[in-house]
């Protein structure tokens, strides 16, 4: 008996150390080797603190930053995840017409499919170009400048689909609020 067991802890021991220890510490160190940004969650740093991370959308106080989308979380990022509404639930289409008049009223300008869906985690870090765009007037107005500068900025910002092919243009709601931070003073 002990001639089948010897083997078969053997290699429980080694295929544990190789595929539990092993493995995901080279893949750890060819992370931070070759993608340490991503590898570390992306944090947007100021001043050395880390104040959010491009992968995750956060809410934005003041009239003179870019919104983000929705979210039923709350941008609480324990807690992820939509409303789990469906297209002929009531409570959905209240929310929606709802956050539809409520863009329209600060923005001045028609509400974009993204500006009334919330995100499906919740935590959506990008917009659309159309509602980034349609913000422009309040941004400006809130900041005291140029339309044209603030629509600069955020044209700036607009990141364009992978090799032109694969997915669509975004703009990230943090990065262009710390771009707009830079530019145009509070």
């Amino acid at each position: 008996m002990l001639t089948h067991l010897r083997p078969a802890l053997s290699l429980t021991l080694l295929f544990t150390l190789l595929t539990g220890l092993a493995y995901p510490l080279a893949m750890t160190g060819a992370a931070q080797a070759l993608f340490s940004d991503a590898a570390n969650g992306s944090l947007i740093e100021r001043d050395g603190t880390a104040i959010g991370s491009s992968l995750i959308a956060q809410g934005f106080a003041g009239a003179g930053y870019l919104q983000p989308r929705a979210s039923a979380s709350g941008w609480n990022a324990a807690g992820t995840g939509a409303s789990n509404l469906g297209p002929t639930s009531a409570a959905l289409i209240a929310q929606v017409a709802e956050r539809r008049a409520a863009f329209e009223a600060l923005n001045g300008a028609p509400a974009p499919i993204d500006a009334v869906t919330a995100s499906g985690s919740g935590l959506d870090p990008h917009i659309s170009p159309e509602n980034a765009l349609a913000q422009v007037s309040r941004i400006a107005a809130a900041r005291n400048a140029d339309p044209a500068a603030v629509r600069a900025v955020i044209e700036a910002a607009v990141e364009r689909p992978l090799l032109g092919l694969y997915g669509l243009p975004v703009v990230n709601v943090l990065r262009t609020n710390l771009a707009l931070d830079a530019a145009l003073a509070l």
